[in-house]
C-alpha cells in the first residue's frame, strides 16, 4: 500500500515539475520580461532616478521647503481611528517576506541547478523589476480600503475596483493563499527544519512542533502583532547577515575580481561544455530571483496597501528599494559566500550548501550563525506568508471562521513543511508562483496608467517644493472607484 502511495505521490511530482517548466520557460518569463522592460522604459528608470527618495522615504524625512505639519496631517487626517502602520512597518513586513529562504536555499539551489550565471540573470531582473515592484504597490496603495484596525489591499482589490473584474479577484485571491498560505510555507519550513536538525541534532518533528506553536502565537494575534514583529526581525536580521557577508568578501578579497568574471562568463555560457547551460542559467535566475523579490508576483503590493502614507506613490518607491536590498545585496550575500568557497560544484544543495559555505569561510560559527539567520529570515517569511493569506480570504469571504481556520490550516501547514524533501516542495511552489504571477501582471499592465498618472503628479508636487499629498480628485477618472483619500 505504501509503494503505491509512493508511486503515485511520484507522479503527481512529476507532472506537476513538467507543468512548472513549461509555464516558466514560455510564459511567465516572457511576462516578467516584458513588464519589467516597458514599466522601465514608461517610468524614465524611475527605479534609479528616485533612489534619493526612496530613501527619504525609509526615514521619513519631508521635502526640503515643505512643513512637517502638512505632512503630518496628510498621513493622520481623516483615518484616526485606524491603527497607525507606518511606510517603514509596511515595508517592513513585504522584505520579511522578500528576505526569507530563497535568499539563502533559493539562491544555492539557484547556483546548484543553473550554475554561477544564475547569479546575473538575478541581478538583472532585480534592477529592471524593481519597475514593476513600483506599479502593482503603487496600485495597491491607490485601491486600499479602510478595516476596522488597519488598511488593507492589494491585487485582489485592485483587481475588482480598478477592473471591475470580481471573478479575476477572487482567483487571484485563491492563488495567493495557496501559494504563500500553504506551498511557500512549505519551503520555509523545511529550510528552517533541516538547519535547525543539522545543528543540533534534534528530531523533526520537535522542531516542526515547537515552529508550529510560535507561528500560532503570532498570527492569531493579527496584522497589529505581525507588522511590529517584522518591523523589529528584519532589519536585525538583514544587517547583521550582510556585514558576515562583508567580512567574508574582506578575507578572500583577492578572489573577488575573479568571482564575478565567473558570474558574468558563465551567464552566457563561456565558460559552459553543457548544452542549455544558459538557458538554465536564466531560467533559475528568473526563478529564484522572483521566488527572493517577489517583483510582479503580487504578494508585496498587500503589505504595501496597509502603511498610512501621504501619496500612493510613496510606498511604490519603498517597494521597488526593497527589490534592491532583497536581491542586490542580501542574495548577493550568499552567492559569494557560495562561490568564495569553491562549493558550488559539489553534490550539496539549497540550505546546506549554504551552510557549508559559512563553515569552510569562518569555522563552526558560520554554521551557528546560519541556523540563528535561517531562523529569523524563515520564520518571519512564515508570518509574512500567513498575512498575505488572510488579506485575501477576506478579499473571497467575510467570515471569521475562515480566518481562524485558515490559522490552524497554516499552522498544520508548517508542520507538513518538516516532513518533505525541498525538492519537492520547490516544485509545488514554482507551480501556483507561476499561475500566480500571470494573472498580477496582466492585471498591473492594464492599470499602469494609472500609477503612472501618480507618478507624474507626484513628482510635480516636489518640483513645487511642496511634500506630496494625494486626494482622489487628482484623479478624476478613477475617484469613483477609489474608496479611501478622501
Amino acid at each position: 500500500m505504501n509503494d503505491v502511495l509512493l508511486s503515485a505521490f511520484s507522479g503527481i511530482v512529476s507532472v506537476t515539475q513538467m507543468l512548472s517548466d513549461y509555464l516558466w520557460t514560455f510564459v511567465v518569463i516572457v511576462l516578467l520580461v516584458f513588464c519589467a522592460v516597458y514599466f522601465t522604459w514608461r517610468g524614465r528608470g524611475l527605479q534609479f532616478r528616485l533612489l534619493r527618495d526612496m530613501w527619504r522615504v525609509v526615514i521619513n524625512k519631508p521635502v526640503v521647503g515643505s512643513s512637517s505639519e502638512e505632512k503630518t496631517s496628510a498621513v493622520v487626517g481623516a483615518d484616526d481611528a485606524i491603527k497607525k502602520i507606518g511606510s517603514f512597518q509596511a515595508f517592513a513586513v513585504s522584505l520579511s517576506s522578500r528576505v526569507g529562504t530563497g535568499n539563502l536555499a533559493g539562491v544555492a539551489s539557484a547556483i546548484f541547478i543553473g550554475g554561477p550565471g544564475a547569479v546575473f540573470w538575478m541581478w538583472i531582473m532585480a534592477m529592471f523589476g524593481a519597475a514593476t515592484a513600483f506599479v502593482e504597490s503603487t496600485l495597491a496603495q491607490l485601491y486600499k480600503r479602510r478595516g476596522e484596525e488597519s488598511f488593507y489591499g492589494g491585487p485582489a482589490y485592485y483587481m475588482q475596483s480598478g477592473l471591475h473584474c470580481k471573478w479575476m479577484g477572487v482567483l487571484f485571491a485563491v492563488l495567493i493563499t495557496i501559494t504563500f498560505g500553504i506551498a511557500n510555507q512549505v519551503v520555509q519550513s523545511n529550510t528552517l527544519c533541516d538547519a535547525l536538525c543539522d545543528a543540533t541534532g534534534v528530531s523533526t518533528l520537535h522542531v516542526g512542533i515547537a515552529l508550529t506553536v510560535a507561528t500560532l502565537f503570532i498570527i492569531f494575534g493579527g496584522v497589529t502583532r505581525i507588522s511590529h514583529f517584522a518591523s523589529m526581525v528584519v532589519p536585525f536580521m538583514a544587517m547583521g547577515y550582510i556585514l558576515l557577508a562583508i567580512i567574508i568578501i574582506a578575507l578572500n578579497i583577492s578572489q573577488f575580481v575573479a568571482i564575478i568574471r565567473l558570474i558574468v562568463s558563465s551567464a552566457f555560457g563561456f565558460e559552459q561544455a553543457v548544452g542549455g547551460a544558459v538557458g538554465a542559467a536564466i531560467l533559475q535566475g528568473v526563478k529564484r530571483g522572483l521566488f527572493s523579490n517577489e517583483a510582479g508576483e503580487g504578494s508585496a503590493p498587500n503589505a504595501a496597501a496597509i502603511a498610512c502614507t501621504s501619496h500612493p506613490v510613496k510606498q511604490g518607491l519603498l517597494q521597488s528599494l526593497g527589490v534592491f536590498v532583497d536581491t542586490l545585496l542580501i542574495c548577493s550575500c550568499t552567492a559569494f559566500i557560495i562561490l568564495l568557497s569553491g562549493l558550488h560544484q559539489g553534490s550539496e544543495d539549497g540550505i546546506l550548501l549554504t551552510k557549508r559555505a559559512l563553515e569552510l569561510h569562518v569555522g563552526a560559527a558560520g554554521g551557528i550563525f546560519l541556523t540563528v539567520a535561517i531562523f529569523l529570515f524563515a520564520f518571519s517569511t512564515i508570518i509574512a506568508n500567513y498575512f498575505y493569506g488572510e488579506t485575501n480570504i477576506r478579499f473571497v469571504t467575510r467570515s471569521k471562521w475562515a480566518i481562524q481556520v485558515f490559522r490552524i490550516v497554516t499552522g498544520g501547514t508548517v508542520m507538513l513543511g518538516a516532513l518533505v524533501t525541498l525538492q519537492t516542495a520547490w516544485s509545488f511552489v514554482d507551480l501556483a508562483m507561476g499561475v500566480m504571477t500571470i494573472v498580477n501582471l496582466i492585471a498591473i499592465i492594464r492599470l499602469s496608467p494609472k500609477a503612472f498618472a501618480l507618478l507624474r503628479n507626484y513628482l510635480q508636487q516636489k518640483k513645487q517644493g511642496r511634500e506630496p499629498q494625494f486626494h482622489r480628485s487628482m484623479l478624476p477618472d478613477a475617484a469613483a472607484d477609489i474608496s479611501c483619500w478622501e
